[in-house]
């Protein structure tokens, strides 16, 4: 068996579970060729990152002349393919609006060179139902493989009729959620006839590469891990962190990750005077994220936006309880028995869940972590879902 996947951008610091599912699949014999959109504009920190930029063919890598000339070519020697491709374009870009056309001819060019370079593959699967979905979709049209996608949120759901999101369900051979909510969402979107084609399968990690990590340290730091953006709120972190000065002078929190909120959230820092208790470090590589997890007290994610985080997941499989926020599939894994959960943008909860945790016992901590890791260990371990998702790939028609 031989597919290919497809990603906007890849591969991303901050989206190294798709890296690992596709080594998870290789280990299981499922030969794998990467295609992406485009490269990513910053630097790799990781070199399993870097590797993967290496074997990734980029579809906008010819430029737009070849690619156009490509088309015409395409149109010549495949005039029936091509027609589908063009009204697929059309029903795509009618949904999306008239201001995307020259966004949805762009899709067309990319399924051209999709195609031309998938020759050979068996099934393509795309991650995310925005424009790889399209791509894929439309390549499919054109006489390539067919496909398959698997939808995270979640800003997939947000608007779902301009990103012809029931069309790309109707089409795709399978979808796959990666949680009952985000199943929901695709059903509510594609409608219920459609429902046997979606699959929950759960991200995962390799709990062989994240063992339990031993007790923390009484003075052990908090640790927030992500894009720093706004869906993250890692600025109202900063506020309820601000809460805790007198009550618990000696926290502290690292904040791992990069992004345009950065300057805010240290300006942030600044206004409140938490320089000594709050650090900031940007990227770090997988290696660097494990250890910073296994001498953490507690990860905390206050997100307003989420699918499923896949650092809840690494958390957990360390041993350390979340605190976050009940939005999306967040309260699928997470609940009082191995974390915090809040509602979003609620800084006095917040404070509040930070204090919890900052006074509770080693064996309350223990507990919580020892049942985190075994909630991934059943429900998110990466080779089992590997396996689902290659069981769906070979009974793809």
């Amino acid at each position: 068996m031989r597919i290919g996947y497809l990603m906007n951008t890849y591969p991303v610091t901050s989206a190294t579970f798709i890296r690992r599912e596709i080594a998870a699949l290789e280990g299981q014999g499922v030969g794998i060729t990467r295609f992406a959109v485009r490269k990513w504009d910053q630097a790799l920190v990781d070199p399993l990152d870097q590797r993967e930029a290496a074997l990734c063919t980029y579809l906008l890598a010819p430029g737009g002349l070849r690619l156009g000339l490509q088309a015409l070519r395409e149109a010549a020697a495949n005039p029936r393919g091509m027609a589908r491709a063009i009204a697929g374009t059309w029903a795509l870009w009618r949904k999306a609006g008239q201001g995307a056309l020259l966004r949805h001819i762009a899709y067309l060019l990319e399924a051209v060179e999709l195609k031309r370079r998938s020759a050979g593959l068996t099934h393509l699967h795309a991650h995310f139902s925005t424009n790889t979905a399209a791509v894929a979709l439309l390549c499919a049209r054109l006489g390539g493989p067919g496909y398959s996608f698997t939808a995270h949120g979640p800003d997939e759901f947000t608007d779902p009729g301009p990103s012809s999101l029931a069309q790309k369900i109707r089409e795709a051979r399978f979808v796959v959620a990666i949680t009952h909510y985000a199943r929901s969402r695709l059903a509510l979107s594609g409608g219920m006839a459609n429902w046997d084609k979606l699959h929950v399968i759960r991200c995962g990690v390799d709990l062989a590469d994240l063992a339990p990590a031993p007790a923390p340290d009484p003075d052990a730091p908090l640790l927030c891990i992500g894009r720093l953006c706004p869906q993250k709120a890692q600025t109202l972190l900063v506020a309820a962190m601000a809460r805790l000065r007198d009550t618990h002078p000696k926290a502290r929190l690292i904040l791992i990750g990069d992004g345009e909120t950065r300057p805010g959230i240290e300006a942030a820092i600044r206004n409140h005077g938490l320089e000594a208790q709050i650090e900031t470090r940007g990227w770090a590589d997988n290696a660097a994220v494990s250890a910073a997890l296994a001498q953490s007290r507690a990860l905390v994610l206050p997100s307003f936006a989420e699918g499923l985080p896949i650092v809840i997941m690494e958390a957990f499989a360390r041993a350390r309880p979340v605190i976050s926020t009940y939005i999306a599939g967040i309260p699928e894994l997470v609940d009082e028995n191995c974390g915090w959960l809040v509602p979003a943008g609620d800084v006095d909860a917040l404070a509040q869940a930070l204090s919890a945790c900052l006074d509770a016992s080693p064996d309350r901590l223990a507990a919580m972590g020892a049942e985190g890791r075994a909630r991934v260990t059943a429900a998110h371990d990466l080779h089992k879902s590997a396996a689902q998702l290659r069981a769906l790939f070979a009974a793809a028609p």
